[in-house]
């Protein structure tokens, strides 16, 4: 696996994780690497210092598993985004109509094609009684511009 330090368009600096530089590429030029702070899709490789090894203390030690945690949360937000926009660019919105479309496509008064929408905490539980199929999507705070 590569690390690369990344930059998005507007600055904002995160890291990404790849099998390899054609991957990277690859996963760049299909818009699949998103800013986490801001969504762009528009990202580059920052400069970055060679890794080296070294001794790790206890102070080091503590400092890696802070690092490996907000590397890992930057990964999770990295992945929610991508989700989010996944959706949006292959199901239909159908806003605050979303549980009743749901159950009509359930029901097969409508033709199947994937939804997505906003309901009611009341409503979410009623689908999930009825046997329809519903998932909530991540909420991704976006973040200001620096």
């Amino acid at each position: 696996m590569i690390r690369y330090a990344l930059l998005c368009e507007k600055d904002h600096e995160f890291d990404g994780w790849f099998p390899s530089s054609d991957d990277f590429d690859a996963q760049v030029a299909a818009g699949d690497v998103l800013c986490p702070h801001c969504g762009s899709p528009n990202v580059r490789k920052a400069l970055m210092a060679p890794s080296i090894g070294k001794s790790i203390g206890k102070a080091a030690s503590k400092d890696a598993a802070a690092s490996t945690l907000a590397d890992m949360a930057q990964k999770m937000s990295m992945m929610m985004l991508a989700l989010k926009k996944h959706v949006e660019e292959n199901c239909d919105y159908v806003g605050d109509k979303f549980a009743e479309e749901a159950r009509r496509i359930h029901y097969g008064e409508t033709e199947h094609r994937d939804i997505y929408g906003e309901a009611t905490p009341d409503e979410a539980r009623e689908l999930i009684e009825e046997g329809v199929e519903v998932a909530p999507l991540p909420v991704v705070p976006r973040r200001s511009a620096n």
